[in-house]
């Protein structure tokens, strides 16, 4: 390591530091699982999992800054312990992001939109593009420290992902789990694709008429109306039935009217018809239980084709589905000419005003409403009647949930396996086919036959195979013709981004084919990621895993929160509070913040908003203050609460305690001197109290973070890490030796060498999942215990503490926490009488000999400490007692701390109080 021959700079700067450890980390290969066997203390055991792959399309945002401290500090920590570690890299193709990153791109740059293009054309666009962008991302997960065995790096649209993911359709096709059925589905717009369940989201409740800004249309659109319009019943003058509805331009699908078999108000129209007043269409008036009969007019709308309870009582009934919304947004054919190709919320406004021209207009009201939004557009999702693939659910979900409660599945925090069971048995068939053109295209093939065909018209034949070959001989034997008879088509639909991403844990290590790293690494021991993907991701990889391997993919998930900003609120653009992690390790001024936000994709007066909102929250810009002190300050929050509120003040602070380190360690290589020889921890034993009582802390902080580490609760480790430096080491011990290392005691001094020596080695060890960069730095300018030592603190052994066991001493550890509370009640009645600089005569009277004998045991440290002049024991007694100069404060086991106030008064301060002392024990001033 180069830097280790240098001298070490004055000050600690982030930019030194973290410059050039990775490149050689990579060099070495300490990051593969195969390094582990040049180290002594390796074990056979493995460590595995795989990253949270991010979006090709993607930026380091804090939630991946997150996920590789969290996982980054765990498999540093497993690697210490000598296990065999695997973390696998890769990225997501990201089907409906990219495609809509890339189909912006080309409409900026020539003006051409995707449709414009065939399907090669575009796809090689998309690659191009994401051979120049794709890789932004790993170059930043490298910044942050990520330990990751980059020659595994895993794409999912790479040819052996690909063809896992073709295996595993195919698997699942042949085993019944995979059908097509043409059903209701979730529809985007914007994205001319359907969507699952759990991509959509819901607007905030809607008290009332609210306007909303919906993609591809132009102004505003209102929502929270109810309409109520009228239906004439047939052949019945002056008769109509009123119906309400929120969407009244879908009125054109109507099929009938439903209302409660039990409403009164309806009764006489059972069995009746009405005329549908733009179709001609006659309509009858059904009765079904389904119908609220307080809901509007109680009188319901039947519009099957985009409805999902409408679904159900059209097939109950018989009744016909009537497609009146397009794919893009537009109505159909179906309503006529006057409507066909206008965007479906204008058309919303022609329907009413041609239902008023027509004298069936009955009014509107507000109404409570919810609506549902396609989560990756923003758009309003439609009901669509589509074919579509669908995986079935329930088997798999049962398996998912027996898993959990057999405890082969663990889950912390434990509070998620309630959510889990929730969702599970609660599970829909999942609809996994897109209409995109990025992505897995799905390996179904439509047959036709060449001439009249048996099939009913609206039947379609499909067969599924790995290549159009094997789909052919399929077709084949199915249908008893030649090949020359048969022609197959090729679904031009994708499969869901989910779909393949749930493959990862196994197909990343070369699923279908029995590889040496899926037989070695398979199942992963942990899969660790945001409490936000537990249905999106964990379900389906449990899901999948389990049907097509015949293994959970991983014993245990660890879910961390998400991150929000100090006040607790989401992070957006919008509201300019976004802190890009880059940031905070490099720094960013204010302008360039907002420079930044100018050139986003926001809308004008968003920008404005989110300015004000960045000049509010960083007024000074973001200060410079590594990964190192990022990492450390997310590891320090409670991960798995309800957020994670981050403050940038947290990581400057952690950011100082770099810098405190920085300098503990200077302090120490001085102190070790040149040609120090160390021992092996093992082979140092204390002597005085205070090596006793720093080691005994030490040995303690390395039970902690052990314990910790396998609990997953890396706030707690990093907690302890930081008290130990921080208040034990720093603030006291170094502190303490000053005088030992200006005695030129030989014996003493050897000690105390090996004892700080034993500290920074062992704390550096401990301290380095978490900051790996300054950990190396530092570690690399200490003196090695041996020609053998390991060459890089990744792969040094992390504190055993069976083998330190000699260190433990936790009666010294009670006795220094009575010499603190009396250096801390000096240190304070120095401070109120402005004692900063004078060394003044500390008394102690106390009437117990046990506390006495501990101060007398500690007399040099509890001196140096409380920077006292001179130190003497009192017994609490008539005869002996301290100057009437002092003034006091009490502690514990009634020992009462008295500072001489002389020191002050021969230094020339005015002011000073004295007194004389009572049998209290209680100054008296006078």
């Amino acid at each position: 390591a180069i830097s280790a021959i240098m001298p070490l700079p004055t000050s600690y700067s982030p930019r030194y530091v973290e410059a050039a450890w990775y490149t050689w980390w990579m060099k070495e290969g300490f990051f593969k699982p195969e390094y582990q066997h040049q180290v002594p203390h390796w074990k056979p055991e493995t460590f595995s999992l795989s990253i949270p792959p991010p979006n090709v399309t993607g930026s380091l945002h804090l939630g991946h800054a997150l996920t590789v401290a969290i996982e980054d500090a765990l498999v540093r920590w497993k690697r210490m312990q000598g296990y065999k570690v695997l973390w696998v890299p890769g990225s997501d193709h990201a089907g409906i992001a990219t495609q809509a990153v890339v189909e912006r791109k080309i409409w900026k740059e020539r003006g051409v939109l995707r449709q414009q293009l065939s399907r090669e054309e575009f796809l090689q666009e998309v690659w191009t593009w994401k051979e120049e962008k794709g890789n932004e991302i790993f170059q930043q997960l490298k910044v942050m420290g990520a330990s990751l065995d980059w020659d595994r790096v895993c794409f999912t649209m790479d040819s052996g992902f690909s063809q896992a993911v073709t295996e595993a359709f195919v698997q699942l096709y042949e085993q019944g789990m995979i059908y097509r059925d043409r059903r209701l589905v979730n529809w985007s717009c914007a994205l001319q694709s359907a969507i699952s369940d759990i991509e959509v989201s819901r607007t905030e409740p809607m008290l009332g008429r609210t306007e909303l800004s919906v993609p591809g249309v132009q102004g505003k659109v209102p929502f929270g109306v109810l309409v109520t319009f009228a239906y004439k019943v047939e052949g019945e003058e002056g008769v109509e039935l009123p119906v309400a509805t929120t969407r009244p331009e879908t009125m054109l699908g109507d099929v009938a009217v439903a209302v409660h078999p039990e409403d009164p108000r309806y009764t006489h129209l059972h069995g009746k018809r009405l005329r549908h007043p733009f179709t001609g269409r006659l309509l009858p008036v059904i009765t079904d239980p389904l119908v609220e009969q307080e809901m509007g007019t109680g009188a319901v709308k039947v519009t099957p084709a985009h409805n999902y309870l409408d679904h159900e009582m059209a097939c109950g009934h018989g009744l016909p589905c009537v497609s009146v919304i397009a794919e893009d947004g537009t109505m159909t054919s179906e309503c006529g000419e006057w409507l066909q190709g206008l965007n479906r919320f204008l058309a919303r406004e022609k329907v009413l005003a041609a239902l008023k021209e027509k004298g069936l207009y009955r009014g509107a009201r507000e109404h409570p409403l919810v609506l549902p939004l396609c989560s990756r557009s923003g758009d309003v999702i439609e009901i669509l009647l589509k074919s579509q693939w669908f995986l079935r659910c329930e088997e798999m979900a049962h398996k998912a949930l027996e898993a959990v409660e057999s405890g082969c599945l663990k889950f912390t925090p434990r509070f998620q396996e309630k959510k889990w069971r929730t969702w599970l048995l609660n599970i829909k068939d999942w609809c996994i086919s897109r209409q995109l053109w990025w992505g897995h295209q799905i390996p179904a093939y439509r047959v036709s036959v060449p001439g009249p065909s048996p099939r009913a018209e609206n039947e379609e034949l499909w067969v599924v195979g790995r290549t159009e070959a094997e789909a052919q001989k399929k077709a084949v034997s199915m249908l008893g013709k030649s090949e020359e008879d048969l022609e197959l088509v090729r679904d031009a639909d994708v499969l869901d981004t989910w779909f393949s991403s749930g493959l990862f844990p196994f197909a990343a290590l070369g699923w279908p084919h029995q590889t040496g790293d899926l037989q070695q690494f398979y199942p992963n021991s942990l899969l660790e990621t945001g409490s936000d993907l537990l249905f999106f991701w964990v379900a389906r990889m449990v899901m999948l895993g389990k049907q097509l391997t015949g293994k959970l993919p991983f014993s245990q998930v660890m879910l961390h929160s998400m991150v929000c900003d100090a006040h607790g609120r989401k992070m957006s653009k919008s509201l300019g509070n976004v802190i890009d992690p880059l940031d905070v390790v490099r720094g960013a001024p204010l302008q360039v913040l907002q420079e930044n936000l100018q050139k986003s994709n926001l809308d004008p007066r968003e920008v404005a908003i989110a300015m004000e909102g960045q000049r509010r929250n960083f007024p000074q810009g973001i200060p410079e203050c590594g990964a190192d002190a990022l990492r450390f300050a997310l590891c320090s929050y409670c991960a798995q609460g309800d957020s994670i509120n981050l403050d940038v003040a947290a990581v400057e602070n952690a950011n100082r305690f770099c810098n405190k380190v920085w300098n503990a360690l200077k302090f120490t290589l001085a102190a070790l001197g040149d040609g120090f020889a160390p021992l092996d921890p093992e082979e140092v034993f204390p002597s005085s109290p205070m090596e006793k009582w720093i080691l005994s802390h030490l040995y303690h902080t390395a039970e902690v973070c052990a314990q910790k580490f396998e609990e997953y609760e890396l706030h707690s480790a990093a907690s302890s890490v930081h008290l130990f430096w921080l208040h034990n080491f720093c603030d006291v011990y170094l502190e303490s030796v000053k005088p030992i290392l200006r005695s030129g005691d030989p014996a003493r001094l050897l000690s105390t060498r090996h004892t700080l020596h034993s500290c920074v080695d062992l704390a550096l060890r401990l301290l380095s999942p978490f900051m790996p960069f300054l950990s190396e730095e530092l570690w690399q300018r200490l003196p090695k215990i041996s020609s053998q030592a390991p060459p890089s603190i990744c792969v040094a052994r992390c504190p055993n503490t069976e083998h330190l066991a000699h260190w433990c001493h936790p009666e010294e550890e009670a006795n220094f926490l009575l010499v603190q509370e009396v250096i801390r009640a000096v240190r304070a009645l120095r401070a109120t009488y402005q004692l900063t600089k004078a060394r003044p005569a500390v008394y102690l009277v106390c009437p117990e000999a046990a506390p006495l004998g501990v101060y007398e045991k500690y007399r040099e440290p509890l001196q140096t400490l409380s920077l006292a002049g001179s130190l003497r024991f009192l017994p609490d007694s008539e005869a002996v007692q301290p100057p009437e100069s002092c003034i006091t404060a009490r502690t514990k086991y009634h020992t009462t701390v008295c500072v001489d106030l002389q020191v002050r008064a021969e230094s020339g301060i005015s002011g000073i109080k004295t007194g004389a002392w009572g049998k209290s024990g209680k100054m008296v001033t006078k």
